[in-house]
């Protein structure tokens, strides 16, 4: 499994824990509207919430920074590929053509 694949099974497990206690705030606010608990209670409970949504809201967002990083990392690394075959067949073709002029010289005093 590669790097970019981990990062995004990793994103989705926090998205499913944040959909989760999302849900655990609905409920909190069902509990409250029933009054089965108070808005102070309710309030408290639904900010210890919020703050875990918060800090898995701020993980994602680094995973996807990572995800970007590790893209452009893959995407110079291909351009660094492609540069050095593209100097490499220069210097192939030069090569050639000083061969191919090397024989036209030798040729030439023959005549």
């Amino acid at each position: 499994m590669g790097f970019i694949e981990r990062l995004e099974k990793n994103i989705a497990k926090l998205q499913k824990k944040i959909e989760r206690e999302e849900l655990k705030i609905a409920q909190l606010e069902a509990k409250c509207e029933s009054k089965k608990i108070t808005k102070a209670e309710f309030n408290l409970k639904k900010r210890h919430h919020d703050e875990h949504i918060h800090s898995m809201s701020a993980r994602i967002r680094v995973l996807q920074g990572g995800i970007v990083r590790e893209k452009q990392h893959i995407h110079e690394k291909a351009e660094k590929k492609e540069k050095k075959k593209e100097e490499k067949d220069k210097k192939k073709e030069k090569k050639e053509k000083k061969a191919v002029e090397k024989e036209v010289k030798k040729e030439e005093p023959e005549q």
